[in-house]
């Protein structure tokens, strides 16, 4: 198959200021094209539902640039790139082959359905409590308050450090980095800034943890790594697993929260199909995954060798930024109307929004957990709640990664303002 006619790369806005927008336009020039990315390196950017579902499988797609991506292996894109973290650590979500087989049965082992099942009467616990603080909150701001920061945040941090065992000294240091992390504006000199930070904070946990022990996650991992000769997991191995969960575990979480309460909040016809019984907290979680993919764009795979896809060929070594905010509103698997959201849509889990085949995320039961509790107690103790600002108002995340809001204000009750600006 000849190779798509080359196109002037399209370059991808990194404040993330209208992702489906740029999605949509992507999508018209075909299911395969070209990109580039901040700090000028190119990419494919693959859009249609199909590509994605078929390349997330396919043997011939790695993750690992130290094996794989040419450009990195060369130096010729190095650390000194803003966006370098995204490809240099060496964890499972990073990996392939063997490499990616062996870290993955590690980290399986710690994420079985007893183990996230058992935490249900905690996260219900939690999620009461956090309530119980909006509505303190709103009563000495006299007003709104700020889902996103006061209860969105606090839940999967709360969470993470009843799985991990965090320590609440780390908290305020891994939030900052994890929000970092995502922003995708940053220069390189803040990227490099806070990749040192966060390698600091994970050293100083993983030193803690050591001395003091405990039944949890982390000191799991730390003593698959203590316990062998090395073999079974590095030391960098170990820190950068942990950073892989910390930071996937918190952010898709964060942005699932707060898309599903602003989409029910904007179309309030869907919220009363869940208040009558005839869809689920569970219906509205799936659409909103497909419809808001939590991570709007992945990267980077690459390809090991020339793949034939989407009307064109994607060259041996070359990068792929793999769109889900993209694929869950193709028409061509959603329908003509794949940008409504309608938690009663026959193909509402037919997302890929924690991805597909041997890389799928192996939190997403805890995610999806946290979200039906946290909605079904949200809106059955705020009935009235609504927006504080029209919803044209709100800011999206200045990443073209990470898909949410910056803020939403909300009234636990009373007048809701008009949803559109």
């Amino acid at each position: 198959m000849a190779r798509q006619a080359q196109r002037c790369p399209y370059a991808i806005d990194p404040f993330g200021r209208d992702i489906h927008a740029e999605a949509a336009r992507l999508r018209t020039e075909g299911p395969v094209g070209r990109v580039t990315l901040p700090g000028g390196v190119e990419a494919w950017f693959v859009s249609g539902h199909e590509e994605v579902r078929r390349l997330l499988t396919d043997e011939r797609v790695s993750k690992d640039a130290y094996r794989h991506w040419p450009q990195w292996i060369s130096g010729e894109v190095d650390e000194s790139w803003p966006l370098s973290m995204w490809v240099s650590v060496r964890n499972m979500i990073t990996s392939y082959g063997e490499d990616h087989r062996r870290l993955r049965r590690l980290v399986t082992k710690a994420f079985t359905a007893r183990r996230i099942a058992q935490l249900r009467p905690r996260i219900e616990e939690i999620t009461a409590g956090l309530l119980d603080g909006l509505e303190a909150e709103a009563r000495r701001a006299g007003g709104a308050v700020e889902f996103r920061t006061a209860f969105a945040q606090r839940l999967p941090t709360a969470v993470l450090a009843e799985l991990f065992g965090v320590p609440r000294e780390f908290h305020a240091r891994l939030q900052k980095i994890i929000t970092l992390f995502f922003d995708t504006t940053a220069t390189a000199e803040v990227a490099h800034a806070n990749q040192i930070d966060v390698y600091t904070t994970i050293a100083e946990l993983v030193a803690l943890k050591r001395d003091s022990g405990g039944d949890d996650l982390t000191c799991a991992l730390i003593a698959v790594r203590d316990e062998g000769d090395g073999s079974r997991l590095t030391e960098r191995e170990l820190i950068d697993s942990l950073i892989l969960m910390y930071t996937a575990a918190f952010e898709t979480t964060v942005n699932l929260l707060d898309n599903a309460v602003s989409l029910l909040l904007t179309h309030p016809d869907q919220l009363e199909l869940i208040r009558g019984g005839k869809a689920q907290w569970a219906d509205a979680v799936e659409e909103t995954l497909r419809v808001e993919a939590p991570g709007a764009n992945g990267i980077f795979r690459y390809a090991v060798e020339d793949i034939p896809i989407g009307g064109t060929v994607i060259g041996k070594g070359d990068p792929m930024v793999i769109s889900f905010v993209s694929a869950g509103r193709d028409p061509q698997t959603h329908g003509a109307d794949a940008d409504r959201f309608d938690v009663l849509r026959p193909t509402r889990r037919d997302h890929l929004s924690f991805g597909h085949g041997p890389h799928y995320c192996l939190g997403a039961p805890l995610a999806r957990m946290e979200a039906e509790i946290a909605l079904e107690g949200l809106f059955a103790r705020f009935p009235d709640l609504s927006l504080a600002v029209p919803a044209g108002l709100l800011r999206p995340l200045e990443s073209f990664i990470s898909n949410g809001h910056r803020e939403l204000p909300l009234h636990l009750g009373g007048q809701p303002l008009p949803t559109t600006a």
